[in-house]
């Protein structure tokens, strides 16, 4: 499980400014002490210039190397010498120390192969950005309203919504909790029911886990990955790559899409794959099972039905309560 090139592009550019500030301010608090302490910059001058030197006298006279090379040790470390003693006597305690961006990675984000925990960080922090900026930002299962859904048995269905939104919002809970061992939900309901804030619970919830997620509402999605099947850039192909290959895709309020043969067929390519790749994916419509196999294909409908656990949103629209005064 990774975070997406984008997310990491990101962070890494925060990483690499924090970095740039704190040399920046280094270089300026030595140019400081320069100015007070005239022999600090001819030290350094001096100690930088050491090993050119020996190794100027290595190829030109043809001298030992060892032997050129312990003297120039000798002369670096009473250079050294000379340096601390001058900082201590002259300067403020830890004037002159280098305070990294990360003590453990000095601010390259990796140690050897792996991430590094400042750059997973920061990486977690876009995650989240991106999410609120795709949500609400606020979605958290335990601000999660039952109250709004009634006691009293559904008409249709003949069992309270209340006792079946409880159930739902167990689920999706121990799907936040399991992932990525949940599988795939498929959220069917009317509009206000509350699928998109529990998408959004889930998401919020899975990021912390430190891996990748898509949110996109079905129009925008099918837009993008059309765009980047008949005018392709780089930004589309990162797009299109990041749906298929995040850790959890979230497609919310899949049927408000303009239908026609790409989206069907994208959409079949989109979940086939994604289930072949053990990827997970929650997707939200207000369409039932038979409406989507009329919409797209029986074979879509198949594979939502067969590979998604299908949670049956039951209630009133929630928007229309709250615009009655309902708190």
């Amino acid at each position: 499980m990774a975070y997406s090139q984008e997310v990491i592009r990101k962070a890494k550019a925060k990483l690499s400014s924090a970095k740039a500030d704190k040399d920046s301010q280094y270089r300026e608090r030595l140019q400081q002490a320069y100015i007070q302490l005239p022999r600090l910059k001819e030290l350094d001058l001096l100690l930088r210039r050491s090993m050119v030197q020996a190794a100027q006298t290595v190829f030109t006279t043809g001298s030992d190397p060892v032997a050129a090379m312990e003297k120039v040790k000798q002369e670096n470390l009473a250079l050294q010498k000379e340096r601390q003693e001058l900082i201590d006597a002259k300067l403020p305690k830890g004037f002159l120390e280098e305070d990294p961006v990360c003590p453990a990675c000095g601010g390259s984000g990796y140690l050897g192969s792996s991430m590094c925990r400042c750059l997973a960080q920061l990486c977690l922090q876009e995650q989240l950005s991106e999410l609120t900026a795709l949500t609400q930002g606020y979605e958290r299962f335990d601000t999660f309203r039952l109250d709004y859904y009634p006691e009293r048995p559904d008409a249709t269905y003949g069992v309270s919504p209340r006792v079946v939104m409880e159930k739902n919002l167990a689920k999706c809970r121990r799907f936040a909790e399991q992932f990525p061992n949940g599988g795939n939900l498929l959220f069917v309901g009317g509009t206000g029911l509350g699928k998109t804030f529990l998408s959004g619970c889930i998401a919020n919830e899975v990021a912390r886990k430190g891996v990748s997620i898509a949110y996109e509402s079905a129009p925008r999605l099918f837009g993008k990955l059309e765009k980047n099947r008949f005018a392709p850039t780089e930004e589309t192909r990162l797009e299109a790559e990041k749906f298929q290959n995040c850790d959890l895709l979230i497609i919310d309020d899949l049927g408000t899409e303009m239908p026609g043969s790409f989206v069907t067929a994208a959409l079949y390519s989109l979940v086939n794959d994604r289930l072949l790749d053990g990827k997970n994916t929650i997707i939200s419509t207000n369409l039932l099972i038979s409406e989507i196999a009329k919409r797209y294909n029986p074979q879509i409908a198949s594979r939502l039905e067969g590979n998604f656990d299908v949670l049956t949103f039951l209630g009133e629209d929630i928007r229309v309560l709250k615009n009655r005064g309902v708190k």
